[in-house]
């Protein structure tokens, strides 16, 4: 197994098989093979300033015999409901790039966990004209790049509040970002199975040693949010969730550790325990329900008994009460 420093974070590959975009792209003729043409060399161009410029956060990979596709994963940044996340990317180039921007399909899942991420893999994202705004912010043939583009889509759609990038939202509260929040975590913890039991080819290895490390990490998180605690590096800081993501936590819970297994990490005990505080905590057993309704009755009998006994009035109710509570 290649360790993470051992995994380059730019690469030249060749099987293609399972690119999103292998068979959509073939108007260009001739331009993706001819080393002279001018796609070439701007394809050729974006290579070298990926391979130079990466951070630890973003891999791509390079396909020789299709140099018009890409791949590339980033990794979910702390403080964010993305938070040890992988998020996946295949690129096309158009046979008149740069005149316009790459095709990106966002391997989803079926899951939409931003709204500029869609279930069907769509990135709405001005920089590749798939949405609107300022001209500065838009395609420039002369100027962007995929390094802009995957970095765009790191900072700010992979964002700690992604609820805010919601174009119809006229008005929000932190409220409603907390609890989009959860739901966001839930679906990364989700999508992190899927990719577990569907990894890309060439990302074998990074994707299962990547949950080698950070799966307990994931897994510990699941029992804070169910338990009701801070989770600062996941940025949610509301002791309360709503019960719908607790049920769908505790699910996908089980799913990812199962994965985990799977793939050869070591859980320990502590995984065993996780969120089996918080259901010892309100599964009580029959016979400790019956008793605690028993004593509750014996102390209504003997307080009423003293009140009786004393000729305690209403105005020793609030003491009653204390004993009764």
């Amino acid at each position: 197994m290649e360790k993470p420093n051992a995994f380059l974070r730019f690469d030249v590959v060749s099987d293609a098989s399972d690119h999103y975009f292998l068979g959509k792209n073939n108007n260009g003729g001739n331009c993706f093979s001819n080393a002279k043409s001018g796609v070439y060399k701007s394809i050729m161009k974006q290579w070298k300033i990926l391979q130079q410029n990466l951070p630890e956060s973003i891999y791509v990979r390079v396909y020789e015999n299709n140099i018009d596709l890409m791949r590339a994963v980033i990794v979910g940044a702390a403080g964010t409901p993305y938070h040890n996340g992988l998020f996946f990317f295949d690129i096309a180039f158009p046979f008149d790039y740069p005149n316009h921007p790459p095709n990106v399909h966002y391997r989803s899942f079926g899951h939409r966990l931003n709204p500029n991420l869609y279930a069907d893999g769509k990135v709405c994202l001005s920089l590749l004209n798939t949405w609107s705004g300022k001209k500065c912010e838009k395609w420039d043939p002369s100027n962007s790049t995929i390094l802009q583009v995957l970095l765009s889509i790191q900072g700010l759609v992979l964002n700690e509040r992604p609820l805010y990038n919601e174009p119809t939202l006229v008005f929000g509260t932190s409220n409603m970002s907390r609890a989009y929040n959860c739901q966001v975590f839930e679906l990364t913890c989700r999508s992190s199975v899927y990719l577990l039991r569907s990894r890309p080819k060439y990302f074998q290895a990074f994707v299962v040693e990547h949950f080698r490390q950070r799966g307990l990490a994931m897994l510990s998180a699941c029992n804070e949010y169910v338990n009701g605690r801070v989770v600062g590096h996941y940025n949610h800081k509301d002791k309360k969730v709503p019960k719908q993501f607790m049920v769908d936590i505790k699910l996908v819970y089980g799913m990812l550790r199962h994965e985990l297994r799977r793939c050869g990490v070591s859980l320990g005990t502590v995984a065993e325990h996780l969120i089996l505080e918080e259901v010892k905590k309100k599964s009580k057993s029959s016979e400790t329900v019956a008793k605690e309704k028993k004593d509750g009755g014996i102390l209504k009998r003997v307080a009423w008994k003293i009140k009786k006994v004393l000729g305690w009035k209403n105005s020793a109710s609030k003491k009653i009460s204390m004993i009764e509570g």
